[in-house]
């Protein structure tokens, strides 16, 4: 669609974009981040313009929304103030500021179809979009790693406590400031985004030293977390079908359908809340895979990257926002029940009864009832 839709933008309007470029609208003190790449397009039909600041409003209302009630619920509903769901707040907290950055930015700029706020805020705008992208999925790592220690190690596994969990946390945006601060520093740059409405990583340049920024941000900010996740849920799920097996055999022994107890109910909740996270991991990072497949053809120049290509890249990036306030709204029944009590206006099905087991570790519930 891309190939179609921009060669004839000049012919859609009457020849009014002959001779014209992208790069015509930014300001001038702007042209300097402006790789040559862009000067052989011409100006984006502005119908892209306008589907985008729609699109980008309609997240952003839903992600304010869907982020700012769960950060209400859990930091409210003393059940959920667990030390597992301060890494789930983190994560709504990151969304949500991620969304309050991005959205705004991008209705104006869509208005005027190119970035119209001068290279400072070009530079804060594309340090603030990776640095809560960065915690999101470092943060997707601790509840992986977190399911991992309840599920696999079970009883042997160290509880989470509240000051682990903070610590976790402190870890995690203390990393992704790390590598966001680079390209501030001289390591890579921040620069305007081909669709000029939009400032990200400057994939295009010829520096390899430039380049290897990428290389090795993808490492510790996609390829680690990614393999970190895998090996997390191939182990939980190794544990849950070993689990179900012995159960099944158990039952067989003594002749019952089934064996259902306290130890079987909260393995059972304990899995579903494995499946939320899972979920939810997979979504995000289906929302990122394209931007990084974005960077990767320009470093490496494997396919030519056009304007509109990007827009799909902001899209894709800014919808991981939406993703987890739906989640686990569906999805978390100690939620659910908040929900319905706290704000029934919201609540899309009759609360279930709570699960034996929240998103806690089975060692922070121990010490919550010796407490």
């Amino acid at each position: 669609m891309t190939s179609m839709m921009e060669p004839h933008a000049a012919a859609q309007y009457g020849g009014s974009f002959a001779n014209q470029t992208v790069v015509d609208m930014v300001l001038p003190e702007m042209h300097h981040l402006i790789d040559p790449h862009w000067h052989q397009f011409p100006p984006m039909n502005p119908l892209w313009h306008g589907i985008l600041g729609f699109v980008i409003g309609c997240l952003g209302f839903v992600s304010w929304c869907g982020n700012g009630v769960v950060i209400y619920i859990f930091a409210s509903t003393k059940s959920l103030r667990t030390p597992s769901n301060l890494l789930v707040i983190n994560l709504a907290v990151s969304d949500f500021l991620m969304m309050v950055v991005m959205c705004p930015f991008m209705l104006i700029n869509c208005h005027y179809e190119t970035w119209v706020f001068g290279p400072l805020m070009c530079e804060m705008y594309a340090f603030a979009g990776s640095l809560f992208g960065c915690v999101s999925i470092w943060t997707m790592v601790t509840i992986a790693m977190d399911r991992y220690n309840v599920i696999v190690k079970g009883l042997s596994g160290k509880p989470l406590t509240n000051g682990r969990a903070l610590v976790w946390l402190l870890i995690v945006w203390v990393h992704a400031l790390i590598w966001t601060i680079f390209p501030m520093v001289g390591w890579n740059r921040y620069v305007p985004e081909g669709n000029m409405t939009a400032c990200g990583t400057d994939y295009l340049t010829k520096d390899w030293f430039h380049k290897s920024y990428i290389l090795v941000y993808s490492v510790f900010c996609y390829w680690l977390p990614l393999l970190t996740i895998i090996y997390s849920y191939t182990f939980i799920v190794k544990a849950v079908a070993a689990h179900e097996r012995g159960m099944r055999e158990q039952a067989k022994k003594m002749n019952v359908a089934s064996l259902r107890s306290a130890e079987a109910d909260k393995t059972s909740a304990e899995c579903k809340l494995a499946k939320i996270a899972l979920m939810t991991i997979s979504l995000w990072f289906m929302a990122w895979t394209p931007y990084l497949i974005i960077n990767f053809a320009g470093i490496f120049e494997t396919m030519t990257i056009s304007p509109l290509v990007t827009i799909w890249g902001s899209l894709f990036a800014k919808a991981n926002a939406v993703y987890n306030p739906i989640v686990y709204g569906l999805s978390h029944p100690k939620y659910k029940a908040a929900l319905n009590e706290k704000l029934p206006f919201l609540a899309c099905a009759s609360s279930e009864p709570a699960a034996p087991a929240d998103n806690s570790s089975s060692g922070t519930a121990a010490t919550e009832e010796k407490a």
